[in-house]
């Protein structure tokens, strides 16, 4: 069994199953200006604004992990609950939830099954606090 990449929730990125290739993380910063005469702006740190993490992957469903993965990703998904991100090396990346899962299918086999399937998850952190989790429970 192949080490895991990083954990949404129940889902695991591994080599043994969907392997992504590609990380794309960023987050914003809030900045209020405020105009002055004869001088730059003055600005003000406001908080924080969104973070996104992309991940992108291809999936060989004969060689690991079935034709069923990015179905997962989408059952997970549309559970609309926010959900723990860790990374593989154990880091919490706290609570994100799931904007899209976009699916590419190439190289068919009989049947119309695919024998390559790109994958490109997007999630955006959740941060509802905690009394905003308890109407899950």
């Amino acid at each position: 069994m192949a080490e895991v990449m990083m954990q949404l929730g129940f889902f695991q990125f591994s080599l043994d199953n969907a392997a992504y290739q590609r990380l794309s993380r960023s987050a914003e910063y809030r900045w209020a200006r405020q105009a002055r005469i004869g001088t730059n702006d003055a600005l003000q740190f406001t908080g924080l604004g969104p973070e996104t993490v992309e991940l992108e992957g291809v999936i060989y469903p004969h060689f690991r992990g079935g034709l069923k993965q990015i179905d997962k990703m989408r059952t997970q998904a549309s559970l609309g609950l926010p959900l723990p991100l860790v990374s593989g090396i154990g880091k919490v990346l706290g609570l994100w939830v799931v904007e899209g899962v976009t699916e590419g299918q190439e190289v068919f086999a009989s049947q119309g099954i695919p024998h390559r399937q790109e994958f490109t998850m997007r999630m955006a952190r959740y941060d509802g606090g905690v009394r905003s989790l308890l109407r899950f429970f």
